[in-house]
């Protein structure tokens, strides 16, 4: 597996695997209506700038299989999607370690993300602690229950 960042032209395939995942893991959490809803639409230009510039991709055998990010002012972690036929394989396991070593190397003592209910047992795998439950709103109008989490990191 290699880690990289992404690119512009990675967008696409980022966005694929985003819709893929939600609808594959976030089944039973959320009602189907509202996932139809967040997985609805075509790629906007925000998101492919967003993949540009802040993402990170996982690629085995030259395939796009995951995405994470990381913003590295604030230690947010966001986009951890991987392909349904890559879940349970580390891919996701290998993109959190990967955006830990940045935010270690850029001196942050913490990281932080929102986790979707499905997700949270992962992230406590990895040792985030619950902060809080908060709300996820898409551009598209859905609102989902979340779990705030945070993790502290030790030095490099």
């Amino acid at each position: 597996m290699h880690i990289r960042k992404a690119t512009a032209a990675d967008a696409p395939i980022a966005f694929a695997i985003r819709r893929e995942a939600i609808l594959a893991q976030c089944a039973g959490c959320y009602a189907e209506q509202d996932l139809e809803i967040w997985t609805s639409g075509a790629m906007s230009a925000s998101f492919a700038r967003c993949v540009a510039d802040a993402f990170h991709v996982a690629e085995i055998d030259d395939r796009l299989v995951g995405t994470g990010m990381i913003d590295l002012a604030s230690g947010k972690i966001d986009a951890i999607f991987v392909r349904p036929d890559w879940m349970g394989h580390g891919v996701g396991r290998a993109l959190m370690n990967h955006l830990e070593r940045l935010a270690r190397d850029a001196g942050l003592t913490s990281i932080h993300l929102d986790a979707t209910l499905n997700a949270a047992p992962f992230y406590r795998r990895l040792g985030f602690a619950v902060e809080a439950t908060s709300t996820y709103r898409s551009t598209l109008g859905v609102t989902l229950a979340c779990i705030s989490m945070t993790k502290p990191l030790a030095p490099p």
